[in-house]
């Protein structure tokens, strides 16, 4: 039957539903129940998109974000919370007498950072040897240098800082934003993740889940060091039956069986969210090529980005196509530093010396050359940058140089549009162990972010179970402090 005397039959009086279960023997029938039932749970619904300036609740000064995280638990005295109070310490057993609840091992002596720290720039922000690069911007960032957390455990901690919550099932404040705001362009993705060449971030996909939000809403994850970045976007050569012309006959045969569908329900939308998902992959067939050629970028960008190093060459690609990808129309973006375990990444029980140089390494060349390029390409003019890790480690040795994990303080920083440039907000104790003024929890940041979006993180609710769900649950404040 020719795709014309199938509409035919269509138009004649052939229902939707009843097409499909004549087609494939019956499974075409199953396959639209199985659609049918998932979108009336709410998994294909399509948020419009709101006007940039006007924001959802208030003038927005951010249009999209990039978000960089550090999987593991970045050691903050060793990086960005000078504390010299610990060298006066150092081999002292002034910690805790029993193992807290999280650690991996008993707390050893007092110990100071094995690296030299500087101060930087006209805010005289300090920061250790190993972050020369980023150490150069530091008056064009915002600290949050009493971040804290509820855990010190990997899975939860990871949860916590992407979805408020320590438990899985919640949405991420990537796919929050992207249901929240909407799409940017209908030719990429509204929410990418980039995880690290080596490996996903603890909890895997679940990190960058929906939750009870629409399924689209989810992270697209984009393996950087593939040859492909998105599988099976074009048909495998021995597939000689999948060309061109088939595609365009087969796509107007479902336009017209689509249309006739949503004529007869005219009071059904949750087909027009479907089918916006099909045209997105179908529209990527032309964009995503383009946006992910690194190879059209002078040499001098991908020199800057550390393409050329080793060292920094898969963070450097990562961060390089985020730029692209958010110069582009994707709002959310998501650079990941490590893979889950316990190497390759900054949990760094063993050895502090010799674990987190390189890992530091790996990223702030990249990390340094994304702020200039944004800023010299005018992006930071809308576009906001975070820099963050699940929690800190502690102040006291694990083993002999190492150091165990620590939810009590940590550090983040901010930089891009509405954020106030070389400012710190909060301060952890002397020697680095718990925050101790000005406490920000994961709430705080994410109703940061949302604000600057122009979200009012109380009146961004999904009702789940009972319950007007929210990203920041019961809790958070907007950090004025960091705000212009």
């Amino acid at each position: 039957m020719s795709s014309c005397s199938s509409t035919e039959a269509f138009g004649a009086g052939l229902g939707r539903r009843d097409f499909l279960w004549h087609i494939g023997g019956g499974f075409g029938g199953l396959a639209m129940a199985d659609l049918i039932v998932r979108e009336a749970l709410g998994e294909g619904a399509f948020q419009p998109k709101a006007e940039f300036n006007g924001g959802l609740h208030h003038p927005a000064k951010v249009k999209r974000v990039i978000q960089l995280f550090m999987t593991g638990g970045v050691s903050q005295m060793d990086t960005y919370d000078y504390k010299p109070a610990l060298e006066k310490l150092h081999g002292q057993k002034l910690g805790p007498t029993e193992k807290p609840e999280g650690f991996t091992a008993m707390p050893g002596t007092m110990m100071k950072s094995p690296f030299e720290f500087r101060q930087h720039g006209q805010s005289g922000r300090w920061v250790s040897s190993v972050f020369p690069e980023q150490a150069k911007l530091v008056d064009q960032l915002a600290f949050l240098m009493a971040m804290t957390s509820k855990t010190n455990v990997h899975g939860p901690g990871t949860y916590m800082m992407n979805s408020g919550q320590l438990l899985p099932g919640f949405p991420c404040l990537g796919a929050w934003v992207s249901y929240g705001l909407g799409r940017l362009t209908d030719n990429l993705p509204t929410f990418v993740v980039l995880p690290d060449a080596r490996g996903l971030p603890y909890n895997q996909n679940g990190t960058f889940s929906a939750g009870f939000l629409p399924a689209v809403h989810q992270g697209t994850i984009l393996n950087a060091g593939a040859p492909e970045l998105v599988p099976d976007l074009f048909a495998r050569e021995k597939f000689r039956f999948a060309t061109r012309d088939a595609d365009r006959d087969g796509l107007a045969l479902l336009d017209k069986l689509n249309r006739a569908h949503a004529k007869a329900n005219p009071a059904d939308s949750r087909l027009d969210a479907r089918i916006a998902s099909y045209e997105l992959a179908a529209k990527m067939q032309l964009s995503a090529p383009e946006a992910f050629d690194l190879a059209k970028e002078t040499e001098a960008t991908r020199k800057a980005y550390g393409l050329e190093n080793k060292v920094t060459e898969d963070f450097g690609r990562r961060c390089l196509l985020a730029r692209r990808l958010i110069e582009r129309g994707t709002r959310f973006v998501q650079v990941w530093s490590g893979p889950q375990g316990a190497v390759n990444n900054w949990d760094n029980h063993g050895n502090i010396p010799n674990e987190l140089p390189p890992m530091a390494a790996s990223v702030d060349q990249p990390i340094a050359s994304l702020l200039r390029d944004l800023k010299s390409r005018g992006l930071l003019a809308d576009t906001l940058v975070v820099w963050t890790t699940e929690f800190g480690r502690t102040p006291f040795a694990q083993g002999s140089v190492g150091r165990d994990h620590n939810g009590g303080t940590f550090v983040t920083w901010l930089a891009g549009a509405g954020i106030k440039p070389g400012v710190a907000v909060g301060q952890s104790d002397e020697w680095g162990y718990q925050a101790a003024e000005g406490k920000t929890y994961c709430y705080d940041l994410h109703a940061t972010i949302l604000h600057l979006m122009g979200i009012d993180h109380e009146r961004l609710t999904v009702r789940h179970s009972g319950l007007d769900r929210r990203l920041t649950d019961v809790h958070g404040a907007v950090v004025g402090g960091v705000l212009v």
